[in-house]
């Protein structure tokens, strides 16, 4: 728990499953309202019924498609008229280990696979952005969290999209720093290392989470719960003046 939080308006999208559900249920323990934005309607409703099950503070269920612009001006519509308000977007929904994803070098890579994950990875992060931006500017206030990677700062073979795309967060979120600096918004990156977030791993998930161990400096397999500070710290009053910034959380893997 992190001070600071208690009644903040929250949107995660991806809150459904994972290392998002993971988020909602930091910021519910903070005291914070939470909106679970997930494109499986189902998966968000039962997170938010969990988390209102953990607190009083309230929790709204919204189905979202980050690629489509209509329905990520839903999503801000929906919380502005439960909440009244929103604080902080944290923009965690991609394609990565839920959904299936070609793992090998660029000539492997379909150009139909390259435009479905950078719709969803970094149109989906400008969409969420210019959705939630009108109100955090009518409020002279909030903060957006944009989940890159670590593979974007290391650059393995293999996933050139998905690598891409990280990257591409990394510097849009820079530029979106320094355009809503005047409006008392920050917004900062949060790269996660290869993390166990599946419910049900396959042997090969887990041998691939477990690849990672020995590059770093706490050997260990990484799970959800290590990124929760992190995502905390920069949405609470702690990182008011901290813009721009990318937190690398990764059990010292990439020391950047």
């Amino acid at each position: 728990m992190i001070e600071g939080l208690q009644g903040k308006v929250v949107i995660v999208t991806g809150g459904g499953h994972g290392i998002g559900q993971a988020y909602c249920e930091g910021f519910t323990k903070s005291g914070s309202r939470v909106v679970v934005a997930d494109i499986d309607k189902d998966a968000a409703e039962s997170v938010a019924a969990g988390l209102g099950k953990m607190s009083e503070a309230g929790s709204l269920a919204v189905h979202v498609d980050v690629a489509d612009d209509d329905s990520t001006k839903e999503m801000v519509a929906k919380t502005v008229e439960q909440f009244g308000r929103v604080d902080v977007l944290v923009n965690n929904a991609s394609i990565f280990a839920t959904i299936p994803m070609n793992r090998g070098r660029i000539e492997e890579i379909s150009i139909e696979e390259w435009d479905k994950l950078m719709s969803v990875n970094l149109k989906g992060v400008f969409l969420c952005c210019r959705a939630v931006l009108p109100q955090m500017r009518q409020q002279k206030s909030g903060k957006i969290i944009n989940v890159a990677s670590g593979t974007a700062l290391s650059g393995p073979p293999g996933r050139i999209h998905y690598v891409a795309s990280k990257a591409g967060v990394m510097g849009f979120s820079r530029t979106l720093a320094r355009e809503v600096g005047d409006d008392n918004i920050q917004v900062n990156i949060l790269c996660p290392g290869s993390t166990l977030s599946e419910v049900n791993p396959t042997e090969e998930i887990v041998k691939m989470r477990e690849s990672s161990i020995g590059q770093r400096a706490i050997k260990r397999v990484q799970v959800p719960q290590d990124l929760v500070g992190g995502v905390l710290f920069m949405a609470s009053p702690l990182a008011d003046f901290m813009t721009g910034q990318t937190l690398v959380v990764d059990g010292g893997q990439n020391m950047h």
